[in-house]
């Protein structure tokens, strides 16, 4: 469905800042991969390394997992200003790159980051069942990868519908363009195969939350992708998937979906907490 400028500004306007008093802190550079499997590998052990932002001397908060963009060839872990202070942990991943690794490593990176989140959140206040996975574009395509393809999760024992929400922003629902340019398959012709979003559609999945910019500002086909992938979990018989596109807003649609992220994540929080 589409939704308009409108209603993401009342939404930033009715978000409260009840957590600005909250002091947080910050562990950098954690490695999320075994000591052997870091001194097998070097790229691995300077890549695969996450930052935790979390509310001091609080507990049972939420956490959301922020991976980020960059096409599956660059970008950097940072937490997003946005995503600060809102009363929820925050990690920000790095996961390793095109041409370094080929498909499918990054998405086991993105499965082992998560994984040492279930593992290793409660150490540092937090409530493993109140985990959210997200990210922007290549990030968005990765939460997705992991929290639809249950394989993923289950090489660490863990099932991914434990994570408490997905919230993909302007992802790939198609085989990734980066994983089809692997192949020699050009950006224009898509594809659908098992490392596609959309070949992992079910209905007992996460609550998903998909986010696009204005379809004819997007990259290409990128709305028409998400609105497929959400119509086909309807279909499916999936409860909770819903769909905003941001009229005006390009591939870098990032500043009127936040608000949504953080109303999801603390409307669902209320609902998930005893």
């Amino acid at each position: 469905m589409k939704k308009h400028l409108i209603l993401w500004m009342l939404l930033l306007v009715g978000i409260t800042c009840f957590a600005q008093d909250i002091a947080y802190l910050e562990d950098m550079n954690v490695p999320y991969y075994s000591e052997t499997e870091r001194k097998q590998d070097a790229y691995l052990a300077g890549r695969c390394v996450l930052d935790v932002y979390y509310p001091a001397q609080v507990k049972d908060f939420a956490t959301v997992v922020w991976f980020h963009g960059g096409g599956l060839t660059a970008g950097e872990k940072a937490v997003p200003n946005e995503l600060k202070e809102k009363g929820f942990a925050v990690i920000a991943v790095n996961y390793r790159l095109y041409p370094k690794v080929r498909c499918p490593e990054y998405i086991k990176d993105a499965a082992m980051a998560i994984a040492w989140v279930f593992r290793n959140i409660e150490r540092y206040g937090g409530r493993p069942d109140l985990i959210f996975v997200t990210g922007h574009s290549a990030g968005a395509y990765l939460a997705m990868m992991t929290g639809l393809d249950k394989q993923w999760l289950q090489r660490h024992n863990l099932d991914a519908d434990r994570i408490a929400g997905l919230i993909p922003l302007s992802g790939n629902a198609i085989t990734h363009l980066t994983v089809r340019e692997e192949r020699g398959i050009k950006n224009t012709q898509p594809l659908v195969d098992e490392f596609a979003p959309l070949y992992h559609v079910r209905p007992d999945a996460p609550p998903l939350l998909l986010m696009t910019g204005d379809r004819e500002l997007e990259m290409i086909g990128r709305y028409d992708e998400n609105a497929y992938l959400q119509r086909m979990m309807k279909i499916a018989g999936h409860k909770n998937t819903v769909l905003y596109e941001f009229d005006g807003y390009g591939h870098d649609m990032t500043a009127p979906a936040f608000p949504l992220l953080v109303e999801f994540v603390r409307t669902t929080t209320k609902t998930l907490r005893p």
